[in-house]
């Protein structure tokens, strides 16, 4: 999720880090009213936005993408194409392949983000589409 905002990935360790601190301190608050892992991920979401914001207001020369070139199998090549496909996307969609690929169901994802269920299909099944259309014109 963090790397689905921030795309720089010292600093998304450095948002996890900070989120799980936040979770730590403010545990008695939770009230139950949601699952814990939408509570968790809501925290993550205002820490990685309220970052944005501060990183937002200097400006940047360029926005860094770090990716590896793995070379070991075929699998793994894919695999680092398809993050580099997601970092290329809008920020709310990156932020629904971080979530979907934690595994999280479609009914979190719309809570995280804050549209509905059916929003979150349409919105899944066209990134779906898009990202299949890139590794078509990839090969």
């Amino acid at each position: 999720l963090c790397m689905g905002y921030v795309n720089d990935e010292a600093q998304a360790k450095d948002l996890v880090q900070e989120t799980f601190i936040t979770v730590w301190e403010k545990h008695s608050s939770f009230r139950n009213e949601s699952g814990i892992g939408t509570w968790i991920f809501r925290i993550a979401s205002n820490n990685c936005l309220r970052t944005i914001e501060k990183i937002n207001r200097f400006p940047r020369a360029e926005m860094p993408v770090q990716m590896q070139e793995i070379n070991e199998t075929n699998n793994e090549e894919k695999l680092q194409l398809l993050y580099r496909f997601i970092s290329e996307m809008e920020e709310a969609d990156r932020i629904i392949c971080s979530l979907m690929l934690e595994g999280l169901p479609q009914a979190e994802i719309a809570s995280v983000i804050g549209i509905s269920d059916g929003n979150t299909r349409v919105r899944i099944h066209r990134i779906k589409e898009k990202l299949t259309l890139k590794f078509k014109l990839h090969e």
